[in-house]
């Protein structure tokens, strides 16, 4: 095998595959990139069983000579070093040369690496995806529905099924919900499908975080293709395998409710910085709780007492607030990351009293909600 590849391409190839490698695995040839240099251009490829990741870098793109391919063939090369190597080229394009007995040699100017390959036969192959039904959604809109929902994963092992992020496709909807049992965040979209396919599966919290920092923000559409162990996200040079979670994820419809006995609308920002500075005093331990209740006019107290520090009060103004006083406390963390994944300047909060879950919305879109359980401090 031998190419010269223009040095920037690859640097980003290798930084996009290196987000599935992992170096703590049972299978040691999986602690490296497979590289595959063919006639239409170079293929690099990381994995840790769960994800992988190919990337493409086509001979040409736009007119541009990218790779110039002298020989064809595959290489395993060490992803720690190979990654830390190429970013460190002194030229902009690098020579990949593979000689006798695995070595391989990488060139860039007056700078020369000899690296042990491994071999690429023993490299496990990637899912072969069936691909009869895939749909496609806007980069962009897949990022945000990422971002809004998958922190509210669990990150214990006991449900391993709340690791992940359930994905309901029905009537060219799709529907991500996410929930560690203590909080929920929804959003749904609508989508196009190409044949009205209902799916519902689990998608590791892990695979959709990688997956969103690889992706631009364009309104480019990526395939998505669901099978019963696997989904596959296919970008314009991209392919993205991830395996899902087995099991059924719990109902969590029932957990919304319906009806409300308090209704505040505040503005997002003001009522984030309020709960931030309220939370200073309540970093110590794992409590982090802020209460919350209503006063006359429309006015909010948030505060928080912590004996051994001290106590913070805030007063906010909200646009309005319906039915009953309240008082009531959560957790400021769980609120902060909700108000962070809500998009629009003011939301609708909808108590159902004090033990109760309560609803965060932004006012006017019924896309997206996030739901959290309060805390018991009495």
């Amino acid at each position: 095998m031998k190419f010269i590849i223009q040095r920037d391409r690859l640097v980003q190839s290798v930084q996009d595959v290196m987000k599935a490698v992992t170096s703590r695995t049972t299978i040691p040839i999986l602690t490296g990139i497979k590289i595959t240099a063919t006639a239409e251009g170079v293929t690099l490829t990381g994995s840790d069983s769960d994800i992988s990741i190919e990337s493409f870098i086509p001979k040409e793109d736009a007119g541009d000579e990218i790779v110039e391919i002298k020989q064809s063939g595959s290489i395993v090369l060490q992803a720690k070093f190979f990654s830390e190597i190429v970013k460190k080229l002194p030229t902009d394009s690098v020579e990949i040369e593979v000689l006798g007995s695995l070595q391989t040699v990488i060139r860039s100017g007056k700078s020369e690496f000899n690296l042990n390959g491994l071999d690429a036969e023993e490299y496990p192959h990637l899912p072969q995806i069936e691909e009869n039904n895939k749909f496609h959604i806007a980069t962009d809109l897949l990022k945000a529905m990422i971002r809004q929902t998958h922190f509210a994963v669990s990150t214990s092992e006991t449900r391993p099924i709340l690791t992940g992020v359930n994905w309901k496709i029905e009537n060219e909807e799709l529907i991500c919900i996410a929930t560690d049992s203590h909080r929920l965040a929804l959003r749904k979209a609508k989508i196009e499908t190409e044949n009205n396919e209902s799916y519902n599966v689990v998608i590791p919290g892990k695979s959709l975080n990688e997956l969103s920092k690889i992706i631009d923000d364009s309104n480019e559409l990526i395939d998505i293709v669901i099978t019963e162990n696997q989904i596959l996200f296919k970008a314009k040079h991209l392919l993205f395998f991830s395996r899902l979670l087995e099991g059924n994820y719990p109902d969590t419809s029932r957990l919304i409710p319906n009806e409300s006995k308090t209704d505040v609308t505040v503005n997002t920002k003001e009522f984030l910085q309020a709960i931030d500075r309220a939370s200073l005093l309540a970093r110590e331990g794992r409590n982090n709780v802020v209460k919350f209740s209503t006063i006359e006019d429309g006015i909010i107290e948030v505060s928080s007492n912590t004996p051994e520090i001290g106590k913070v009060v805030e007063e906010i103004q909200s646009s309005s607030i319906e039915g009953e006083d309240l008082k009531i406390s959560f957790s400021a963390k769980y609120m902060m990351d909700a108000l962070k994944a809500l998009e629009g300047t003011d939301i609708k909060v909808s108590f159902t009293g004090a033990m109760r879950p309560f609803l965060i919305r932004p006012l006017h879109d019924e896309s997206i909600l996030q739901l959290i359980l309060p805390v018991r401090t009495y």
